[in-house]
């Protein structure tokens, strides 16, 4: 049997279907800009705000998030669900730039069954594609490899969401 050090996803394996007191969605954004790189939060607005996939499926997998503590998007108002489309819209394009991405898929999990994660709070996935980024690995060994760590792809996205945030 062939093993694939991945460390950093025993704290998701582990915490199973608890469910945490506080909605990351509302408690990261308000711990402040200081902590933002710690939360992987890229930009805010008044209303949405953009954060890296702590477990990604692809490298530069993010979210778009409204603020509003809503888990279906038709329930949100028209104000937040135009502002976290725009904000999603400008995200696409400087995710594109960022990493030279070829594709997106983008979406959304409403419901747990659906496979949220996060189900009270609605949010959009943006994951990067390339010509060929699916190779052996994930086909014959079920593997996906991460090519960069969190924190790297952080610094490498920043400074194209510099302007798309306020």
């Amino acid at each position: 049997m062939d093993r694939l050090w991945a460390p950093w996803r025993m704290a998701y394996i582990l915490s199973g279907d608890e469910l945490s007191e506080s909605c990351i969605f509302c408690a990261f954004p308000a711990a402040g800009p200081s902590q933002h790189r710690k939360h992987l939060i890229l930009c805010e607005t008044d209303r949405a705000f953009v954060i890296m996939n702590k477990y990604p499926y692809n490298n530069g997998h993010l979210m778009v998030v409204p603020r509003a503590h809503i888990g279906d998007p038709v329930a949100l108002d028209e104000a937040d669900y135009t502002a976290t489309a725009l904000l999603l819209r400008r995200s696409i394009a400087a995710l594109k730039n960022a990493v030279g991405a070829q594709g997106f898929n983008v979406g959304m999990n409403l419901g747990r069954v659906a496979g949220a994660g996060i189900d009270q709070h609605c949010h959009w996935h943006i994951v990067p594609r390339w010509n060929g980024d699916t190779n052996f690995m994930p086909v014959v060994a079920e593997v996906k490899v991460m090519s960069e760590d969190l924190h790297g792809t952080y610094d490498r996205l920043l400074p194209h969401f510099l302007q798309v945030g306020s």
